[in-house]
């Protein structure tokens, strides 16, 4: 009888947490109703921006007083996946629940096309403004992500400059982009090498390398096995992260004494990926530090 007991007063408390976080929710639907649903010409800027991507926290940094960012994710202050931690150290955090963001009463909301998807179509619901900004494939899509949230933060003028800054680091690059072009893979945790169509084959591109990983037979899940590289390297080797930074089994590949062994014989760099992971102007960061070495590569082989 007891354990009868016990458990009909667990379920008892997880029904009142139901209905607590139902009734909050329920709360900022009537709210919501009731009031004229924010549109995204209205008058004056955006005051109480919440951002639900790390690469929208990475823009949105950039782009606007901090005064005006609400919260941003967990991930903005992370040096490890993110250029700008400095810069975001202190601004509040989401957790990206829709009730989480509610409670700062946001009058902007960005997000990313991936991850809280259930977050976005609620606050939808509720009448509040979100804007998903586009993950970047190419240079031309960091362009378009800064425009988008530069557009809908009402700092168009930044954007503008960011994007200026971001074309002419770029096209003091240019020269690198002749021929002959050197080889080069850029190698992650786990084994994945990043093939065409993404931002690290744009910056590759950009600094004048072919992406050998074309030339690899990759697995389904886009990793290049260690044998491949080594019965057939690149010009240069460029790793993802410090071969310390991650100590789990996933990375392990990165510690391997075959790779050691490879990153002896061949010119190799460690690029770390806070500056191309996502797409924002850091990514020109990555593309200099690519040139920097093509420079080695083309010295040495003098």
């Amino acid at each position: 009888m007891g354990e009868v007991a016990n458990g009909n007063a667990t379920a008892r408390r997880r029904s009142h947490a139901g209905i607590g976080l139902a009734a909050v929710v329920l709360a900022w639907a009537a709210v919501a109703l009731a009031a004229e649903p924010p549109q995204a010409g209205g008058v004056g800027k955006p005051s109480r921006i919440v951002s639900l991507d790390l690469c929208t926290d990475q823009l949105l940094v950039e782009l606007v007083d901090r005064a005006r960012i609400a919260a941003v994710t967990h991930l903005a202050a992370d040096s490890t996946v993110s250029a700008i931690p400095e810069k975001a150290r202190g601004i509040p955090i989401t957790r990206g629940a829709a009730e989480d963001v509610l409670r700062y009463d946001p009058d902007l909301i960005l997000a990313g096309p991936f991850g809280v998807s259930a977050s976005v179509d609620l606050l939808r619901r509720l009448g509040r403004r979100v804007v998903v900004v586009p993950l970047p494939q190419d240079l031309a899509g960091v362009r378009t992500a800064v425009r988008t949230v530069a557009t809908a933060a009402g700092a168009e003028r930044e954007g503008e400059a960011l994007i200026a800054d971001f074309d002419r680091r770029l096209a003091r690059l240019a020269a690198f982009r002749s021929e002959p072009r050197p080889t080069a893979v850029i190698y992650q945790v786990g084994g994945t090498a990043s093939g065409p169509g993404s931002l690290a084959d744009a910056a590759l591109a950009a600094a004048g390398y072919r992406n050998m990983a074309s030339d690899y037979r990759l697995t389904r899940g886009g990793q290049a096995p260690l044998e491949v590289l080594l019965a057939d390297p690149p010009d240069l080797l460029v790793l993802s992260s410090g071969v310390e930074e991650y100590r789990t089994a996933l990375a392990d590949n990165l510690r391997h004494p075959a790779l050691r062994l490879l990153r002896r014989r061949q010119a190799s760099i460690e690029l770390p990926w806070r500056h191309w992971l996502c797409g924002t102007p850091h990514v020109v960061e990555a593309v200099e530090w690519l040139a920097e070495a093509r420079a080695r590569i083309g010295a040495r082989g003098r």
